[in-house]
């Protein structure tokens, strides 16, 4: 395998005279216009696309077929890996390495692989390091954050979090309602096997790992979050039309990250979009690993795949706020997936400015123009059923866009699952899933001011939950009669996926899967489902009761 490193020089040498070319032509430049700051401008013209397939490896077998086991190794030099980790734990830098990648017996050279995540990787150690010091083990507490602050056990935030000022854990200590209180050693340390659940909210109680502080360790790569990426080293290549491939992370709170598998399952039996994902075993340089959870990611050929369109990123860095014409503005809000030189972020940047400015009169007469509206009350259903705090108004501002270029019309995409299943159980189909420990307050109904994007807020009566906004999420639900279209798809959301069944049913097939792939470890997978099998159980009832179910 050759290290991109020992490349870069041979071309170098070989095209020396193109080289001398462009400095004389910069040095020119220089000359001409002097030393003012050129500044970038987009446009929209038409331009060669970017995503260009050159190559598109079929491998042994599908990827995301569930109902066969699959074998994933991952081979790269200890020098790379151990500059990888040195630059990650001296600027936070996710540097790509160069591997080996061998796929259910496909071998796919030179691909490239980096850490995955924010907060997943914040209580990372390395050779007696932590890479972020204010997290349990540390050594001290995170700035902003009040005296006392304790993070919650199982509790894992989302890529990008930043814990408002004021937050605080409530000190009643009890689970959720709905989870089973976590055993723990004489140490005082959830034992082995054992669900982590949260205090008071739950978080983890669904299954998740603790990612906020989880254990990972750097001499572990094979537990570690990963990106891989087929075409970063060789260009155009894809594997079953994937560009990119995410490897979920093993901690000690979940090494199957149940509940995210689970909540990708509902979303697509709900009929939207969702990611696919897949069990594996999973080997980094010989050393053996439970199986691991792969998931697609939206990619290049993921944007295909929904059609003629555009897809765009919210970055977790961003705001949903106009700032004029200006595309490079938006460059921290949105990042463009497909059709990179073809398209641009103009539709996006329309579609901001005119639901920041339009009256409630204007949203309501023209957001079915420029939003698929039954689409979206069925995204904000499922964020409420899955009691998915983090969805596009939470702080991770998790959330794709895609801009059908047909209709002219904007469709909300699920993303980022991991805390799916593992807040308030109770909580109704009003109540606002919050980043807290108790029931939520009612969101919003007509008449009432939506928050400024961004806004953190906390609920009246204290209660320590932590929410943020979105004005399009909270427009939509302010409308009287967008809210009705959410209540209308909620009831029949309720009636297929908990009353029905499909959800327990999903849970099931994936316990199955997960069982398929060597190092497999049934118990284990048997009491995180078992905790699943409860929450599933426990929201069944407490939304049945509610009277927009009820019809009470």
């Amino acid at each position: 395998m050759t290290s991109l490193k020992h490349r870069i020089p041979v071309k170098l040498r070989h095209n020396w005279k193109l080289v001398a070319l462009c400095a004389a032509f910069l040095a020119a430049c220089w000359g001409v216009f002097g030393s003012g700051t050129i500044r970038p401008y987009v446009t929209s013209a038409q331009a060669a696309e970017t995503d260009t397939v050159v190559t598109n490896l079929t491998g042994a077998k599908d990827l995301f077929d569930a109902s066969v086991a699959h074998d994933v190794k991952l081979t790269f030099t200890d020098a790379a890996y151990e500059d990888m980790l040195t630059e990650y734990f001296k600027d936070g830098e996710k540097k790509y390495v160069e591997a080996d990648l061998t796929i259910d017996g496909t071998r796919i050279p030179s691909v490239g692989v980096r850490l995955k995540g924010n907060s997943t990787l914040m209580g990372l150690t390395w050779k007696g390091q932590s890479k972020q010091r204010g997290v349990p083990g540390g050594g001290r507490r995170p700035e902003g954050l009040p005296e006392g602050f304790q993070v919650p056990e199982g509790f894992q935030p989302p890529e990008g979090f930043q814990p408002p000022e004021g937050f605080q854990r409530p000190g009643d200590g009890q689970p959720a309602a709905g989870q089973p209180q976590a055993t723990q050693s004489p140490s005082g340390q959830p034992q082995t096997g054992q669900p982590q659940t949260g205090r008071g909210g739950g978080f983890g109680g669904g299954g998740g790992p603790g990612g906020f502080g989880a254990q990972l360790k750097g001499e572990e790569p094979e537990n570690l979050p990963w990106l891989i990426s087929f075409d970063e080293f060789v260009e155009g290549r894809r594997y079953q039309g994937h560009s990119q491939v995410a490897v979920r992370p093993a901690s000690a709170g979940s090494t199957a990250m149940l509940n995210e598998a689970l909540g990708i399952s509902v979303v697509g039996a709900a009929g939207e979009p969702t990611q696919r994902s897949t069990y594996s075993a999973f080997t980094v340089n010989g050393r053996s690993a439970a199986p691991r959870l792969l998931v697609e990611y939206l990619d290049e050929g993921y944007a295909e795949g929904l059609g003629n369109g555009v897809l765009y990123k919210s970055l977790a860095s961003g705001s949903f706020e106009y700032k004029g014409e200006d595309q490079t503005e938006y460059t921290e809000d949105f990042k463009q997936i497909n059709k990179v030189g073809g398209k641009d972020l103009q539709p996006v940047i329309d579609l901001v400015k005119w639901v920041n400015e339009a009256s409630d009169a204007e949203f309501a007469e023209g957001l079915g123009e420029r939003l698929d509206v039954e689409s979206f009350a069925r995204y904000l259903v499922l964020q409420n059923l899955m009691v998915n705090f983090d969805d596009m108004a939470g702080p991770g501002k998790n959330y794709y866009l895609w801009y059908d270029l047909d209709t002219k019309k904007f469709q909300v995409v699920t993303w980022d699952l991991n805390l799916a299943f593992s807040g308030n159980a109770e909580s109704g189909v009003n109540d606002t899933i919050g980043m807290g420990f108790g029931r939520g307050r009612p969101q919003q109904t007509a008449g009432v001011t939506a928050p400024d994007p961004g806004e953190r807020t906390r609920p009246e009566g204290g209660g320590g939950m932590m929410r943020m906004g979105h004005p399009l999420k909270e427009k939509f639900l302010a409308n009287a009669t967008f809210k009705k279209l959410y209540e209308e798809q909620y009831r029949a959301l309720y009636t297929k996926l908990l009353a029905g069944g499909t959800a327990s049913g999903l849970l099931d097939d994936l316990v199955a899967a997960y069982k398929l792939n060597e190092k497999a470890d049934p118990a284990r997978i048997e009491e995180e489902a078992k905790t699943l099998r409860t929450f599933l159980q426990t929201r069944t009832r407490a939304l049945g009761s509610d009277k927009a179910i009820s019809g009470g």
